[in-house]
């Protein structure tokens, strides 16, 4: 199959004017969830009322779209399920990999790891009140710490920030030679480039849905557990859907089978359809297609940005083989900057302490959007127009 970058871009909803390339912080509309909504709100929720979780297959969807998103991340069918926040699969996926190495006391991460999978970390040692400790060393040094003392190692494949890629295969292979257990977060890699879960055999996979896969603001996360694994997790949060017989009402927890006790709280049943009708336009993508065409428009950008633009320093790796999908700058006024470009219709987003971030999504965004980001960041900067009281007011959101 090759992938029809125009048709695919015809399935969203884009703001007039605006040369979109914030999808790696929050994916724009699909078209079709807007009527995916509407059936579910006025024919299913609306007509069915309680009656949703049999009729409508509601109880289901964890499973159903966790097999859509394991398409995606190369992971089997029955391996991956759906709900809750990134955090809380963070926090499942951790205290598993804890309890599978009793006698290690150290969880291994890096600098180049989101903050909330650390926070969690964090909290989960002040929880267990053990000799836990979690080492957190620079993204290029992850290697050299791998030791038979470390529980876990919990990293996020794309740095959020610079977009730097870690070897998954080769970093997972590796701690298991000294039989640590592997934790990755693919908040910046589902949907943004081929991913084979399955086939480094990492024990554990978390991510969100909100960003590449365009389920929306709040969209739930997933989670993936390597099958032969899965039935000996005792999960931390015993939820009453990962149990075996919810209905049963037991007063003990009996975990469900396999990756469904990792299940916690109800599903968000309208989040769920959302991400269900944001989930067809995969059926037209060939995930290779969407890597080289990303890696071509982040060329694009740093060639553009470093001929018109050269205050501005590369954060993102030059090499394609160790970048993600987005293309990073910095710049001591990186937020005025960034609000600058935002004025002007260019959407992207920034990072402290001096991070500007562009997110290169293929599905909705091609040269065009590419050269006009160049040439208004070329005419801000040259003018030095972001030098203005609003452009360095701090947002809530930055």
């Amino acid at each position: 199959m090759t992938t029809d970058f125009a048709l695919t871009r015809s399935y969203f909803e884009l703001p007039e004017g605006v040369a979109y390339l914030d999808g790696n912080s929050l994916g724009p509309l699909p078209k079709a969830v807007t009527g995916t909504l509407d059936t579910t709100l006025r024919k299913e929720w609306g007509r069915m009322a309680i009656g949703g979780w049999n009729r409508a297959g509601w109880m289901e969807m964890p499973a159903r779209l966790g097999d859509r998103i394991g398409a995606l991340i190369g992971a089997a069918p029955g391996t991956v399920t759906l709900g809750d926040t990134l955090s809380i699969k963070v926090y499942q996926a951790l205290s598993a990999a804890i309890q599978m190495r009793p006698g290690r006391r150290k969880i291994l991460s890096d600098s180049g790891n989101f903050p909330s999978d650390l926070y969690m970390a964090q909290g989960l040692i002040d929880a267990l009140d053990r000799d836990l400790e979690l080492v957190v060393v620079d993204p290029e040094d992850v290697r050299d710490h791998l030791s038979e003392d470390v529980a876990a190692l919990m990293l996020t494949e794309v740095d959020y920030r610079t977009g730097r890629r870690h070897d998954m295969a080769a970093l997972t292979e590796a701690a298991h030679a000294d039989g640590i257990v592997t934790i990755w977060d693919l908040a910046h890699s589902a949907g943004a480039l081929p991913v084979d879960v399955a086939g480094c055999k990492t024990e554990f996979a978390v991510g969100c849905t909100y960003k590449y896969l365009n389920s929306g603001p709040g969209g739930p996360a997933f989670i993936y557990a390597r099958p032969d694994i899965a039935d000996g997790i005792r999960p931390a949060l015993a939820g009453w859907l990962g149990h075996d017989a919810p209905f049963a009402f037991e007063p003990d927890y009996r975990p469900a089978p396999g990756i469904a006790r990792m299940r916690v709280g109800t599903p968000p049943i309208l989040q769920m359809a959302a991400l269900d009708a944001a989930l067809d336009v995969w059926d037209e993508v060939d995930m290779d297609d969407l890597r080289a065409r990303a890696l071509e428009l982040g060329d694009r950008l740093i060639d553009g940005v470093a001929a018109a633009c050269p205050e501005l320093v590369l954060a993102t790796p030059r090499d394609p083989a160790h970048r993600g999908s987005q293309v990073s700058f910095r710049h001591p006024d990186g937020y005025a900057i960034m609000q600058a470009l935002i004025a002007r219709g260019v959407v992207g987003d920034f990072r402290a302490p001096d991070i500007l971030r562009f997110g290169i999504t293929p599905l909705y965004i091609g040269e065009g959007e590419i050269d006009r980001a160049v040439e208004i960041l070329s005419d801000i900067m040259a003018r030095k127009s972001y030098d203005r009281p609003e452009f360095r007011t701090r947002n809530a959101v930055t």
